[in-house]
């Protein structure tokens, strides 16, 4: 695909993620980018060389209010979808009905793309449509691969189940009107510009703030594929140049890492030394959710470059370089559980009532 002749949307592009993909379209010579972002999470600063290159064009447009999807296909070639009302685990546990606004927005837009004749519609998708009861044991050595997403469908929460019907519509989409697209499940996100309601990030900002209890929240034993944002990228730009026809595709490292290795890496390269409180009260996910890339390398060749050990580094340096101890420590606890801006006051929705009694560790790093 020849990127400096196609008519690029990214929504959603003034975020953690949409903003890398627009560095690496940029890279690969495509501009100018039209972005459409309601910047209720994403920040137009994370682009701003972009816009003031000429390089991108933000359209501040909130996709859930009438004719704002017609207006941001129009002219398009290939549109990237990447905007949804999403947030870390606090958020999609708490905030059901916000996360199921987002079965809207994805069908306003894919029906807008349709009309319009966009050529390409690559969707951002999620782990969260793989079923949950699969998910529980962390004994078992699992790899989720693309065709367990089957009766008896489970998915996790609304955001799972928004995620699953757009993938089944861009599939229903590509049979009937021949509208060629993608779907990129991702699978746990992590990297520069991260947002500190995400596991990573959250844990990168306890140790930046000198926690002490340090949470965990669950017991440490979930286990996950962190993988570093630059990879997810990468393989959404192969997906869009490689996949016709609705095809889902997992993006995701293959290794296992627990919650608490995870903790121990993060206390261990920054010197914080500090006790761990487990919150079993808090939300998880599931406990063991790993995905298998062999569609990716043999559909795409793509192939995650980044060790999580590498790339998390990466992202301390960063996070340490490019934030300021008294206003993490000022949104932080809100952030868990909400989404926005980091310095925008808001009040926590919810609340969780604890089942177990906390419990805590002493840590030596």
């Amino acid at each position: 695909m020849n990127w400096s002749t196609t008519r690029v949307l990214v929504t959603g592009g003034a975020s953690f993620i949409g903003s890398h993909l627009i560095d690496h379209l940029v890279a690969r010579g495509a501009g100018p980018i039209r972005v459409v972002d309601d910047l209720s999470s994403g920040e137009a600063e994370t682009i701003q060389g972009h816009l003031a290159s000429g390089a991108a064009y933000l359209l501040p447009l909130d996709l859930l209010v009438p004719g704002v999807a017609e207006e941001a296909v129009d002219g398009i070639d290939v549109a990237f979808h990447l905007a949804a009302i999403h947030g870390g685990r606090g958020y999609v546990d708490l905030h059901q009905a916000e996360c199921a606004k987002n079965l809207t927005i994805d069908g306003m837009l894919i029906n807008a793309a349709q009309r319009a004749h966009v050529e390409r519609f690559i969707f951002a998708s999620s782990g969260c449509v793989y079923p949950n009861y699969i998910q529980q044991d962390v004994s078992h050595e699992l790899y989720l691969r693309e065709d367990m997403v089957g009766p008896p469908y489970d998915a996790d929460g609304m955001y799972g189940w928004a995620k699953l019907m757009t993938e089944m519509t861009l599939r229903a989409f590509y049979e009937t009107y021949g509208m060629k697209s993608a779907s990129c499940r991702f699978f746990t996100v992590y990297g520069e510009r991260g947002v500190e309601n995400h596991a990573v990030m959250a844990m990168i900002a306890r140790s930046f703030i000198g926690e002490d209890p340090f949470e965990v929240w669950g017991d440490g034993s979930q286990v996950r594929n962190w993988t570093y944002v630059g990879d997810i990228v990468e393989g959404l730009i192969l997906s869009a140049e490689r996949i016709d026809d609705g095809t889902a595709v997992n993006l995701g490292t293959t290794e296992r890492i627990t919650v608490l290795e995870a903790v121990h890496e993060v206390l261990r390269y920054t010197g914080h030394r500090a006790r761990i409180r487990f919150r079993p009260d808090m939300p998880t996910g599931p406990m063991n959710r790993i995905a298998s890339n062999e569609l990716a390398g043999r559909l795409l060749g793509w192939q995650p470059k980044v060790r999580f050990v590498d790339g998390l580094h990466r992202t301390i340096d960063w996070y340490y370089a490019a934030r300021d101890v008294a206003d993490v420590r000022s949104y932080l606890e809100r952030m868990l559980t909400q989404r926005g801006e980091r310095r925008r006051s808001a009040t926590r929705a919810g609340s969780l009532q604890g089942v177990e009694p906390i419990k805590e560790v002493t840590v030596v790093s």
